[in-house]
């Protein structure tokens, strides 16, 4: 199909943004529900009286990229920057539609000052990883120094200073293969400069001060679902508040942040897909599956989230991924978020039932005398708290545990969990503290005890940071070693993946304990950009239990951390 460039002689031009929707209509490009929605929209919206579809400022720009713009990362560094058809039809719709006069009239209610201003403001482009973005954002932004309004700031945000250099240090690239000798640009510390019509780029993130107060013409927002709020979004937003034709390209993957700037912003944009809501200047080009189960039965679907797979992104590198997340909750819940833009949360369980599963029992007098590793999550007041030994033989785990609760807490308790918490304490596997605080002169009296009755010695006794002080220097007194561990990603996530394997190879023996079983079963993880994971309590039960969960990792953390050292006093010991 062809479609008039705007001027007055009625040359035909070729329009990607049919060309791509024909060949997703026709099959021959898989797409997801959501981009044909918008796709649908576009097309009815070319016959509309209210816009004019000018594809004049779109096409050159992309000829602008395509013959001045080149690749600066490996496998593709120094070759010119051909644009995939679905960079061509976003970069032609995202330009190309102009408002009419009736159409601004109508839903402005006013007189536009010129003709034909761009209707688009904003687009969100969600897209699955390693698919160009970064590169394509680039592009676009040496595109805007060099051939848009002079005098134009331009911005590539992020919500890290790290995240914003990246595109930033991209364009710095594209620039000094453009221009080497620095005749029409120059970068320095504040930016990068057209010297010629006074136009620049520089960097915006949380850390830059003074983020009011700008004059803002364009933007990038890079990878906007690590935000939690809309700080760096709405600063954008009022700096270009005096603008006629501002624009703002948000485009990032999904992520983990929950009820983050991105969720609203998708929230609010699938609303006016879906044209419930009614926003005639936002864009959404949304590269979504339709379904979980699709990513693992039919790889062809792989291109719904993936417009650039077989070109940018290799399939062998999405297969190696779901070979992975076959085993690994982490690489499953990183995988579905980062290369299929399913929204993940902690909703799901950590471990699978089959995982948890273990009726291995075995009596502690087979560890008379052994050394043992303890983990100790130290409850808030009138809450639940648990102790722990690791002991180990060959490769299995062989854990020891008790849990500690105030009376007070089994009053507030239903009926039904009281009687499984009184048949808990009849059985020796809970003791009960007076009042509405846990007596952690009982968890002291508990690891005193296996050492007393049992000859286990402590190598060492892993403990929340936040755990009562003077507990701590009781234990200390009573000759345990401690070791602080913090509840943060980077000193859990190791040991967490570590239980989680050897729980899935049956290398722990929990001694079917009835609350560990329970603990494990409530544990969901929290995941971050760095496929670090932590435990949080699943999604709908924040009433219930995690702590022998977490005393387990606790444990794992001081193993891992001395793993040579406590090997050696076991293989003594034995």
């Amino acid at each position: 199909m062809s479609l008039t460039n705007g001027s007055s002689s009625n040359v035909t031009v070729n329009s990607y943004l049919v060309e791509y929707h024909d060949l997703i209509k026709k099959g021959e490009i898989i797409a997801g529900r959501e981009l044909i929605q918008q796709l649908d929209n576009l097309i009815e919206d070319l016959n509309s009286p209210f816009y004019v579809y000018d594809v004049r400022d779109a096409h050159f720009r992309i000829q602008f990229i395509e013959r001045f713009c080149k690749h600066t990362k490996s496998p593709f560094h120094g070759k010119p920057f051909i644009l995939e058809l679905w960079e061509k039809a976003f970069i032609e719709a995202f330009y190309s539609f102009k408002w009419s006069d009736e159409g601004y009239r109508n839903y402005y209610d006013e007189e536009p000052m010129k003709s034909n201003l761009r209707r688009f403001k904003k687009a969100i482009m969600l897209i699955a990883r390693k698919n160009g973005k970064s590169t394509l954002c680039a592009a676009l932004c040496l595109t805007e120094l060099m051939c848009g309004n002079g005098g134009s700031d331009i911005v590539c945000s992020s919500n890290d200073d790290a995240q914003a250099s990246i595109i930033f240090e991209e364009v710095a690239n594209m620039r000094e293969q453009f221009d080497p000798d620095d005749k029409r640009t120059r970068k320095n510390l504040k930016g990068i400069h057209n010297t010629r019509n006074k136009s620049k780029i520089f960097k915006l993130s949380e850390r830059t001060r003074n983020k009011e107060g700008r004059n803002i013409d364009g933007a990038i927002l890079d990878e906007s679902h690590e935000m939690k709020d809309n700080v760096i979004a709405k600063s954008i937003d009022q700096s270009q508040s005096t603008k006629e034709e501002p624009w703002f390209i948000n485009i990032t993957t999904e992520g983990f942040v929950n009820d983050g700037y991105l969720d609203q912003e998708l929230k609010y944009g699938r609303a006016v897909l879906a044209k419930e809501i009614e926003d005639q200047t936002i864009l959404m080009w949304l590269y979504t599956q339709d379904s979980e189960a699709e990513v693992w039965q039919d790889e062809r679907t792989w291109m719904k989230s993936n417009p650039s797979l077989g070109t940018i992104k290799k399939a062998k590198y999405i297969k190696d991924q779901i070979r992975k997340a076959q085993h690994d909750k982490a690489e499953r819940v990183f995988m579905f978020s980062k290369d299929f833009n399913f929204k993940q949360n902690n909703a799901a369980a950590w471990l699978m039932p089959e995982d948890i599963q273990n009726e291995a029992t075995f009596d502690i007098e087979q560890f008379r005398g052994a050394f043992a590793i303890g983990g100790v999550d130290l409850s808030k007041s009138g809450d639940l708290a648990s102790a722990r030994a690791m002991l180990m033989k060959g490769s299995t785990k062989y854990m020891l545990q008790h849990y500690f609760i105030p009376e007070a807490k089994l009053g507030a308790l239903s009926t039904a969990e009281r009687k499984v918490y009184e048949q808990w304490i009849r059985e020796g596997l809970m003791t009960v503290s007076d009042g509405n605080e846990n007596d952690f002169r009982h968890v002291t009296a508990w690891f005193v005890k296996l050492f007393k009755q049992h000859g286990i010695k402590f190598y060492k006794v892993g403990y929340d940071k936040w755990s009562a002080v003077y507990w701590v220097k009781e234990m200390e007194d009573c000759g345990f070693e401690m070791q602080r561990i913090d509840q943060k990603f980077g000193s859990i996530s190791e040991p967490m993946k570590l239980v989680e394997a050897d729980l899935k190879s049956k290398l722990i023996n929990y001694n079917n304990h009835p609350i560990d079983r329970l603990c494990l079963e409530n544990t969901a993880l929290k995941i971050n950009d760095k496929m670090e994971i932590m435990p949080v309590k699943v999604q709908g039960k924040e009433d219930k239990k995690i702590d022998g969960a977490v005393t387990m990792i606790f444990c794992y953390r001081v193993y891992i951390d001395n793993r040579t050292e406590f090997l050696e006093l076991v293989k003594r010991a034995g």
